[in-house]
């Protein structure tokens, strides 16, 4: 997978402007071309550097993540390069960088929540056949992991992603409610509904 910062993708958001001016720093009218210009190159080269930056630390993780979520690795790499493209696009209006990765985390819980919407508008459209697990997940899981993830995507939206910031990721209550924005009192009553139904599912209770 390649990230949109590092390739095609975000060379197309910043070639537009520096094709404007030739080379040699002057403007298209022959003109050199002002400080501003220059700024703003090396802002956008900041902002490239920084994010290319969370990405190689975090990106991984992430992609597993979305992987639990959505039962598909291929879906779950692009709704990671997007939420980092989204991330990049938006980095001038971020005030305050160490918000940086819980903006990406919660672009990736809101990536997989579409795809899932689509999956499912798919599955009643073709009959409610239930997607299958990939041949990379039931090699790699075994059985009862297999069982642990079906069980898992069948619970609704919010238990799903909380159980997942919570064991998963090891997130922090505090932190799983500023990532769903939620308030921490609801991530845990969530998580104790989720567990519950989570053992049912698994027959762990009657």
């Amino acid at each position: 997978m390649r990230l949109c910062v590092m390739g095609i993708d975000i060379r197309g958001f910043t070639t537009a402007r520096s094709a404007q001016r030739p080379a040699d720093g002057r403007a298209a009218d022959g003109r050199p071309a002002d400080g501003g210009a220059a700024a703003a190159s090396r802002d956008q080269a900041s902002a490239e550097a920084a994010v290319t930056a969370l990405f190689q630390a975090h990106s991984l993780g992430l992609i597993r993540l979305a992987h639990i979520m959505l039962g598909d690795r291929s879906s779950a790499e692009d709704v990671v390069q997007e939420a980092f493209c989204g991330l990049y696009r938006r980095w001038a209006q971020l005030t305050d960088q160490a918000k940086a990765l819980p903006y990406v985390r919660s672009a990736v819980l809101n990536g997989c929540r579409t795809v899932l919407r689509r999956t499912q508008a798919r599955e009643l459209q073709w009959g409610n056949q239930p997607s299958a697990l990939s041949a990379e997940a039931a090699v790699v899981s075994g059985e009862e992991r297999r069982e642990v993830m079906q069980a898992l995507r069948r619970l609704p939206d919010r238990q799903r992603e909380v159980l997942v910031l919570r064991f998963y990721l090891d997130l922090s209550d505090a932190e799983i409610a500023r990532d769903m924005g939620i308030n921490p009192g609801t991530v845990r009553s969530t998580a104790s509904r989720a567990l519950t139904a989570l053992g049912r599912s698994l027959g762990g209770t009657s």
